[in-house]
């Protein structure tokens, strides 16, 4: 085990609102904070603007014991939503107590393994109170591709999980499953961008990103890794957290993010090794390409395609 943390510490050195105003938009409608005074930034300064972050990736994705070049995107904005339905509310000021302020995370892959694509895309709603409410309330994923698509939803009930899997595919195909409210490895990238100081570390129980368990056809269970957040030695600026899951999945997690607010998310590497703990498979890399802070949700004529272009994406 002290082996295979070491290891991964060398080489993640090495490795590389919002106010949206309209009920049809994306962006978190309410208490939006000045953006443009000067002085330090703020959460409300950045998160409340009325705009979603979008960052563009270069990907190369491990798929079928190659590497396939693509493109990744994340796109944080913040939200109210429904805590009992767990949807994007339509009238926030009129929910009450229902209403929950959260960050979503879309995070989209696309990339072509020989003739055909991939086009994946996780969602995480993770409420930006995390004293009252300390555990992401939703995450989902899709995977679409010209076999099939599968599609997984994960709400939290009662301090489970409740997971929905459906899938094209007979072993895989419609269940229903619970597990324990642990930490979830697909809100470990809202919880950056939040407060990096709610980190887990140490020894954590968790539920693997669910993109990892339907790529990896693994079943829905929790198992145990270790985590370590710690700063990049050659870029101080920069903090580099490690999620090892050992020896139960042979695999880790690298994510490199920037120390100051707002903790933006540099690069990202995941890495499977041989069940001795020796090999080193074929390692899946995403590097920051363009970043913009754009209200997306209102940019769909025709003649904002070149916003595309901003973002390093092929049209």
């Amino acid at each position: 085990m002290k082996r295979i943390v070491l290891r991964l510490m060398v080489g993640s050195m090495a490795a590389l609102a919002v106010l949206a105003g309209l009920t049809g938009g994306c962006g978190l409608v309410g208490d939006g904070a000045d953006a443009t005074r000067n002085g330090p930034v703020t959460f409300g300064d950045y998160w409340y603007q009325g705009k979603a972050e979008i960052t563009s990736y270069d990907l190369k994705q491990a798929r079928y014991g190659e590497l396939h070049d693509g493109d990744a995107v994340l796109i944080f904005v913040t939200e109210d939503f429904s805590e009992k339905k767990q949807v994007k509310l339509d009238r926030p000021d009129e929910a009450g107590d229902d209403a929950v302020k959260v960050l979503k995370l879309n995070a989209l892959r696309n990339f072509n393994t020989g003739v055909y694509p991939y086009t994946v895309m996780t969602s995480a709603f993770s409420p930006v109170d995390r004293d009252r409410h300390p555990r992401t309330l939703k995450i989902t994923t899709s995977v679409q591709e010209w076999c099939g698509h599968a599609f997984v939803q994960l709400n939290l009930q009662d301090d489970q999980y409740h997971v929905q899997q459906y899938s094209y595919f007979e072993s895989e195909g419609d269940k229903v499953e619970r597990l324990d409210g642990v930490v979830t490895e697909d809100e470990i990238w809202t919880t950056i961008r939040l407060n990096p100081d709610d980190l887990p570390t140490g020894e954590v129980t968790m539920i693997p990103g669910t993109l990892y368990q339907r790529f990896d056809h693994t079943a829905w269970r929790t198992v145990n890794a270790t985590a370590i957040l710690m700063p990049e030695t050659y870029e101080p600026e920069v903090m580099v957290y490690n999620l090892v899951y050992y020896p139960e999945l042979n695999r880790t997690l690298t994510i490199r993010f920037r120390r100051d607010f707002p903790h933006e998310i540099e690069s990202w590497e995941e890495v499977e090794f041989a069940s001795d703990g020796t090999t080193k498979e074929l390692v899946t890399t995403a590097v920051r390409n363009k970043r913009l802070m754009l209200d997306y949700w209102t940019k769909n004529s025709v003649v904002d395609v070149g916003l595309r272009r901003e973002l390093g994406l092929d049209n």
